[in-house]
């Protein structure tokens, strides 16, 4: 049996629709009867309205009749509905299921390989962490070292400096240096170091250049102390003070290496004011020029270890150059000494070649003279003494007389 689902809007609007219908069906029923003694023409429009009332009943039962049939094809249809979405969703759960199976897997094979590379990158690191600490124990052993070494020399540059503090010692530690110079640019004839001169002061280093310009002296002393004074001053005031006396440090030194180092006649006319100190070099063209001038003026050049350098290896050319040409008499002598021995060869190989010649003509001679004396030595081996034919001259006779010619 089907049952009538109130949810529905139509169903729900047609049994409203009835129920009021009955009540006025009802209602009219009642007024008939309050009525029915009125009339009969009144009475024969009513039944004609219950014919009709009857009509709307019979007509309402096929509404209800068919309102059911709708009812329950809706209800197959959405039972037909629900089945088919079960259905599409047991079909779409089953594929989601397949999917997350088989993205779980893929997610698993993917968390396996990079645990795998995460594990070998692990391995590599450790083993290049390792690597490097090795190699940064070794660096931090070669700074241990190098700290040693640079601590050493720090010891050693005290040590300089102690050395250059005083005159003396800072005089002999130029001298040192002018003199490894000099016999690294020069050959060991060619110098003097401590040279006296005749006016009976001890230059420190004399290298002996041929006319002109003479032999150079080279003075090895320089003023560290004014510089020193002059490196170290923090105030304006007190730059220019050690300004002031660097400068007439280095106009006395250069005035006293002028006065003698400088001789007539005996040496060049200039020498040179070696400075073991690449900074008192610079200091002195870079902020003191006119010193510079004043040292030019004065014949005085003033050089540094690498100026020294280039200077001497000028020098040694200068020398070189001198040295050939006194060479080059004895040279001349030789080549002419040379000349004359390659003439008498030529000559004593022109008598040699006379006599070759005597001796070859000779020689021919003698051959020509054995071969004529073989055949007449032929000649009488076959002689018969008993055919003898009266000659005027006997064959020994004329073998005798052709020996004789011969």
């Amino acid at each position: 049996m089907n049952q009538i689902d109130l949810t529905d809007p139509l169903t729900l609007a047609a049994v409203i629709g009835g129920a009021a219908f009955l009540v006025l069906l009802v209602l009219i029923i009642t007024a008939i009867r309050a009525t029915s003694r009125a009339s009969e023409p009144v009475i024969w429009q009513m039944n004609q309205l219950g014919r009709t009332v009857e009509g709307l009943a019979k007509g309402q039962e096929q509404l209800s009749g068919g309102l059911s049939t709708v009812s329950n094809a809706q209800n197959q249809g959405q039972a037909q509905m629900l089945q088919m979405m079960e259905t599409r969703m047991a079909h779409v759960q089953k594929e989601m299921n397949d999917r997350l199976h088989a993205n779980a897997m893929q997610q698993a094979r993917a968390l396996s390989e990079m645990q795998e590379k995460m594990n070998q990158q692990l391995q590599g690191g450790s083993e290049k962490t390792t690597k490097s600490l090795a190699e940064l124990q070794q660096r931090l052993q070669v700074i241990d070292r190098a700290q040693e070494n640079i601590t050493k020399l720090s010891g050693d540059v005290l040590s300089l400096q102690d050395i250059l503090s005083n005159k003396q010692t800072r005089g002999a530690f130029g001298e040192i240096q002018l003199n490894d110079i000099v016999g690294k640019a020069l050959p060991s004839d060619s110098y003097t170091v401590q040279a006296v001169l005749s006016n009976g002061k001890r230059a420190d280093c004399l290298i002996h250049l041929p006319n002109p310009p003479g032999p150079i002296v080279i003075d090895a002393k320089f003023p560290l102390e004014a510089y020193e004074a002059l490196r170290g001053a923090q105030t304006a005031d007190h730059k220019a003070r050690a300004q002031t006396l660097f400068r007439q440090a280095v106009r006395a030194h250069i005035k006293a290496i002028s006065e003698r180092y400088i001789i007539e006649g005996e040496t060049a006319d200039g020498a040179l004011m070696f400075l073991p100190s690449e900074a008192v070099y610079a200091e002195l063209h870079a902020n003191f020029p006119e010193v510079v001038r004043e040292g030019f003026n004065a014949r005085v050049w003033i050089v540094s270890p690498t100026t020294c350098m280039a200077t001497l290896n000028t020098m040694r050319a200068i020398l070189k150059d001198a040295r050939m040409r006194e060479q080059a008499g004895a040279i001349r002598k030789t080549l002419s000494m040379l000349h004359r021995d390659v003439e008498l060869v030529v000559e004593r190989v022109a008598k040699l070649d006379t006599h070759f010649n005597q001796a070859r003509k000779d020689l021919d001679g003698i051959g020509t003279a054995a071969e004529r004396a073989g055949k007449r030595a032929a000649k009488l081996d076959n002689f018969d003494f008993e055919e003898l034919a009266p000659e005027a001259d006997s064959p020994l006779e004329s073998l005798t007389q052709d020996g004789g010619k011969s």
